[in-house]
């Protein structure tokens, strides 16, 4: 019915000038669903809101500035005559209602909103798709040329045949083995909502992809998306599920990627990639907790499109334990319509499970795939942690400067650039005073450069991945490396220090600092974990990370074993605790408030302010570091007017997110042009330096230079 109605508008005599070339606005989508209140009574409000944004976006019911869906119908009078649809459209005064629309559409309101942003989903989709056959067949005829699953699963039990065979007989192995067994016999269980609780170093990645082949071909679902908190995880994911699936297969979604630039990617992968990007028709798609739920909850048409998708798919939520806590409620709750009312299986993946079963509305109940997690936990237990207590920055450095190996992750940038200086000027101390007393006793010592890492968002994608890089060939060859991070190195890098050192936090950030630690399991003892209290003003948590760090403290002095399932279990059932006796607590938008309707109509949905206020990172904006001769090139094609979707993409891994206050900053000390006045590029490369980034004054810490202090 949707798409019968949407188009009526284009029956006037003024949408039919403009075909023949007049270029004066016609509002063509308004006329459906005036059609639809009039025809259907009862049964149109879906239909109202679906036609009527099938190009501008689903609107806010009430309104007037824009005006709302309500207001643009009490309006409709004044729409140019579209009565000629009678000749060849009939439209039905009822509508035929299935036992399962009727089951969803007497739920709860968010699940009559939720039917109502899916049945938009496939409006639109359908909407470009047939207008793409018309004008670009070319383009069309890329779509579904990838392999169906069966040959997909093939080729991927054969590529795991082959690495079981080649792998040494060790004890890991085997547990490894053993977990990928257990996922797929789980994945012969019916569709709905799993828990795979792995350690790290469990192979959690390939085992929950085994699972997702698997349940695919015994319930014939449709495809497999998977989503990660960090580009750098989908990155290392992505690659190994094209190296195993082929280009063809995966698309990978989020902003730092360009298949036309990714050298795995052939031709034909290339221009399928960019196009199924648009609506996620691909077997498998690796992205963003951005992405993904920003979408869900999403009012406009691009990223709506995509939404149909996820009914009667495998969804994997990886690192499950960085969900959203701001937004958990909305995000659990549009978890829980996918399994109940879509078909959908969805799979919260994680060595630190979050507790999320009092969340959980209705009949939908998660079940756990492995048969012990606890017995895994043990046997992969790798490090022994430590509760240091209070630590200022000289005995931290200090500390720091005796491990010739030693990562420290620390909450503020602020922190970490004050940290690596100091640790940096005791190792410098450290080799001067050494070299003293070889030459008094008369030794010819080798000079060795002190080598100390820095890793903030206050570098550039491009420029991190080479650090990392650095950082990962002294680790291989046994040369000192000592690196200072934020917790963008915890979730997903592939790095292994035989030391670490984790400013205290939630529990479930130090066991993923944690899994930086002895990683592969190859020290004779277990690695060791160091957690602090910074004593330091800059080294002090505030906000969400003081809620998380003072829960983290409680947590450690309750449990002898503070990354035990029992301690994550504790840490998150207090944190949810206290978080839901807030009013906004695990909602902070009120975006379940707004999607329960009004009390005069339960179908009075706001959705353009969902869809504004629903938003995971806030308000900052990309700056353009010229790092590199390649990223000075896209911004020289940029000044010449030369602006592509490919140079976007390239310049997405030379930008820092900066927030308003930061960009005035670097504004008024003429740091920054502006291109089309809508590209920032900074200008003045004396605030970003090869050792710690982008960096700007800021008083409060004696003139260091500082960005956004907050990651």
């Amino acid at each position: 019915m949707a798409g019968l109605l949407h188009d009526l508008g284009k029956y006037s005599s003024d949408f039919q000038r403009r075909l023949e070339g007049c270029r004066d606005p016609v509002d063509h989508s308004t006329a459906g669903a005036l059609e639809a209140r009039k025809r259907l009574g009862g049964q149109s409000r879906p239909l109202e809101y679906v036609v009527a944004g099938h190009h501008g976006g689903l609107h806010d019911f009430y309104g007037f500035q824009p005006p709302g869906l309500d207001e643009k119908l009490h309006n409709g009078g004044k729409l140019p005559d579209y009565s000629a649809y009678h000749a060849e459209i009939e439209i039905p005064s009822r509508l035929p209602v299935s036992s399962a629309l009727r089951t969803i559409l007497s739920d709860s309101p968010f699940s009559r909103a939720f039917f109502i942003r899916m049945l938009y989903s496939c409006l639109v989709d359908a909407d470009s798709l047939d207008t793409e056959r018309f004008a670009d067949p070319g383009r069309a005829a890329i779509r579904g040329t990838y392999d169906p699953v069966d040959r997909l699963a093939d080729t991927f039990f054969r590529d795991m045949d082959a690495l079981t065979g080649s792998a040494a007989p060790t004890p890991i192995n085997s547990l490894r083995q053993r977990i990928f067994e257990e996922c797929l016999k789980m994945a012969e269980r019916p569709p709905g909502l799993f828990t795979l609780t792995v350690p790290t170093g469990g192979g959690k990645t390939r085992a929950s992809l085994a699972f997702a082949l698997r349940h695919m071909q015994r319930y014939n679902l449709r495809q497999i998306v998977y989503v990660l908190p960090y580009t750098s995880i989908i990155e290392q994911n992505a690659k190994v599920f094209r190296g195993i699936l082929g280009a063809g297969n995966v698309l990978e979604h989020h902003s730092n990627f360009d298949p036309r630039t990714e050298g795995e990617v052939d031709d034909s992968a290339r221009d399928l990639n960019m196009i199924v990007a648009e609506n996620w028709d691909i077997p498998v798609t690796v992205t963003t907790n951005v992405q993904f739920f920003e979408s869900l909850f999403s009012n406009k048409r691009s990223r709506c499109r995509k939404i149909h998708r996820l009914a009667r798919s495998v969804i994997i939520l990886d690192e499950a334990q960085m969900l959203p806590t701001p937004f958990l409620r909305p995000c659990v709750e549009a978890i829980v319509e996918l399994v109940r009312h879509y078909g959908a299986t969805v799979v919260f993946c994680t060595a630190t499970q979050p507790r999320i079963a009092g969340l959980i509305r209705g009949p939908v109940a998660a079940t756990e795939i492995m048969s012990s997690p606890s017995m895994l936990y043990e046997q992969f237990r790798r490090v022994r942690t430590t509760n240091l207590g209070s630590l200022s920055d000289g005995p931290l450095a200090h500390r720091l400067s005796r491990h010739p190996q030693v990562l420290c992750i620390v909450n503020r940038k602020a922190h970490a650039s004050l940290l690596v200086d100091a640790l940096a000027a005791r190792c410098h101390a450290r080799q001067r005073r050494r070299s003293r007393k070889f030459r008094r006793r008369g030794w010819r010592t080798k000079s060795r450069r002190t080598v100390v890492f820095h890793l903030t968002a206050n570098m550039c994608p491009v420029h991190r991945r080479r650090v990392l890089s650095l950082i990962r060939r002294r680790l291989d060859r046994g040369s000192p490396c000592r690196v200072v991070s934020t917790q963008l190195i915890e979730a997903g890098v592939d790095i292994d220090f035989p030391v670490v050192y984790r400013s205290m936090t939630g529990i479930d950030s130090i066991a993923q600092a944690a899994g930086r630690c002895n990683r592969e399991g190859r020290l004779p003892e277990p690695g060791r974990v160091y957690v602090f209290t910074s004593t330091e003003v800059h080294g002090k948590a505030s906000g969400w990370l003081s809620r998380t760090a003072e829960i983290g403290s409680m947590v450690m002095s309750r449990h002898d074993d503070p990354l035990s399932l029992e301690a994550v279990a504790d840490y998150f059932e207090t944190l949810y605790a206290i978080e839901q006796a807030d009013p906004r607590g695990l909602d902070k938008e009120g975006i379940m408030k707004k999607l329960h309707g009004s009390r005069q109509d339960s179908l009075a949905f706001p959705f353009k302010e969902v869809g504004d206020s629903f938003r995971l990172i806030e308000g900052t904006r990309d700056v353009i570091i010229p790092y590199d001769d390649e990223a000075r090139s896209a911004i020289a094609q940029l000044e010449s007017g030369f602006i592509s979707q490919g140079i976007l993409r390239r310049l997405q891994g030379y930008a820092v997110s900066v927030y308003p206050h930061t960009l005035k900053r670097l504004e008024e000390a003429g740091a920054v042009h502006y291109i089309n006045n809508r590209f920032i590029v900074l200008n003045n490369l004396s605030v970003y330096s090869e050792e710690k980034g982008l960096e700007v004054k800021n008083e409060q810490f004696d003139g260091l230079l500082l960005v956004d202090d907050w990651e």
